[in-house]
């Protein structure tokens, strides 16, 4: 199994260094480059969740990710301190898919993550919100 550990602070700049290191680490060696891409979409969808929603876009907290990758499943917990999460349900879209000038503006990145992963899990308590995604690889 390898494991990688990091810790940023919570501000899209970081968010971006961040993925470049994931990266630059070689965690997607192994990954198809479709794959690659719904687990940038989902990570980085997830990260910016954090940044703006649980810390209200204030820098100056902590944000941590672990990946471990195992045989083939590849598993990211977010780890953060700030407000949690409202709903604690699966994600749903509630608009007219042939209204597009009506579609919604926000409220589509945790649908568009629990669709591309293969499972997510949300928890909070005491304080502290872990949301875990898994991919098969």
């Amino acid at each position: 199994m390898n494991a990688f550990k990091y810790k940023i602070d919570s501000s899209y700049s970081e968010v971006t260094n961040l993925m470049n290191r994931v990266n630059d680490d070689g965690i997607y060696k192994s990954v198809d480059p479709q794959t690659k891409g719904e687990i940038e979409i989902c990570l980085v969808e997830a990260l910016n969740n954090v940044v703006r929603h649980s810390y209200k876009e204030q820098s100056g907290n902590d944000i941590e990710l672990a990946i471990s990758i195992f045989d083939s499943i590849i598993t990211f917990q977010l780890t953060e301190y700030g407000l949690p999460k409202p709903h604690m349900g699966k994600p749903e879209l509630d608009y007219d898919p042939e209204d597009i000038d009506n579609l919604p503006e926000g409220g589509m990145g945790l649908y568009i993550i629990d669709n591309l992963m293969d499972k997510t899990e949300y928890n909070s308590e005491s304080g502290k919100n872990i949301f875990t995604m898994v991919k098969n690889i």
